[in-house]
């Protein structure tokens, strides 16, 4: 029988699945991933939640890499979140703004999958920076590219 700590110096023994990648690695194919879908890929289809949730990884993803990656998610984080932060909404949270992000992201047809793309980029930034509930998914989100070898 095997006990938990066996199972455990068995995996860190393997290493990650896909072994060293990098942040910016997983960074960089979600980024690739999403501009296929974009574009018209005939392996990737996007609809209006797969290119939000893409969106909210990359965030996360560029968020975590740092260096470019971050400045880039960043700069496409700013223009949304100020348009629900600094209108007419009064003195908002980032809670709030990740809640105003993700409804705006997943609740709208949008006839170009480029919005709900960038909303989900900047969700992924500010759901980071919120704190709370929106914390618990960016910490698991990279907690799994931990496993895979992204950290």
């Amino acid at each position: 029988m095997t006990t938990p700590e066996t199972v455990n110096t068995v995996v860190m023994a393997a290493g990650p699945i896909l072994g060293s990648v990098g942040t910016s690695g997983l960074t960089l194919t979600t980024g690739m991933v999403m501009l296929a879908g974009l574009r018209g890929s005939d392996r990737v289809k996007l609809d209006r939640d797969k290119a939000g949730g893409i969106g909210i990884a990359l965030g996360t993803f560029g968020g975590a890499a740092g260096d470019l990656w971050a400045s880039l998610t960043s700069g496409v984080a700013e223009v949304p979140t100020s348009l629900i932060q600094g209108t007419f909404t009064g003195n908002m949270g980032l809670g709030g703004v990740a809640l105003g992000l993700t409804a705006w992201t997943f609740l709208f047809k949008w006839r170009r999958l480029i919005w709900p793309s960038l909303l989900g980029i900047s969700a992924g930034v500010v759901y980071g920076q919120a704190g709370g509930i929106w914390a618990i998914g960016h910490n698991l989100v990279l907690r799994i590219a931990s496993a895979v070898g992204a950290m």
